[in-house]
């Protein structure tokens, strides 16, 4: 790479890191895997960085390749890990303690997803991708996101009713 791409890379990486790490941890539901997600990506982003012009289209890249590789890392396990988490709160208020704490429940629900479903869900609710969109990105029909968006929204409804007070899970 070239000192003005490689400083080109170096500022994105510098400016949108946090950003990326957010949706990677969501993916992975862990602070070191979601760490490792996102050097991934950028390493294969690094790699293709002098064909990357349109510089809309980088950070795009970046995370189809976060999506990809998190998607390779969940077919490789042979079986899902459970995370043990403490109660939570019956139900959350109001406060800016009480939207921590449904963040709280989020992340834990979340992590007793399956990694697809997890996937899936982060993809529509918190990245705000089509089922269209997140069907190219997986490599699956639309009909199977569909169906995982649904069976992962009751699944999410029954191990966190509390989650009843955000408007997408009613």
């Amino acid at each position: 790479m070239d000192p003005g791409s490689e400083e080109n890379f170096r500022q994105f990486v510098i400016d949108r890191s946090g950003a990326l790490f957010g949706t990677a941890y969501l993916l992975t539901g862990d602070r070191h895997a979601a760490e490792d997600l996102v050097q991934s990506a950028l390493a294969k982003t690094a790699a293709r960085w002098r064909d990357l012009r349109d510089p809309a289209a980088i950070e795009g890249y970046v995370r189809r390749a976060m999506y990809h590789e998190q998607v390779s890392w969940w077919r490789r396990r042979s079986r899902v890990v459970e995370v043990s988490t403490a109660e939570q709160p019956d139900r959350p208020g109001d406060g800016h303690a009480d939207a921590a704490d449904l963040r709280m429940v989020m992340r834990a629900a979340l992590a007793r997803l399956t990694p697809r479903q997890r996937a899936i869900l982060v993809l529509r609710y918190f990245e705000d991708k089509s089922e269209t969109e997140i069907a190219r990105l997986l490599g699956v029909r639309v009909g199977s996101v569909r169906s995982q968006i649904y069976r992962s929204l009751e699944r999410l409804k029954k191990s966190a009713p509390e989650l009843s007070v955000v408007r997408e899970f009613r």
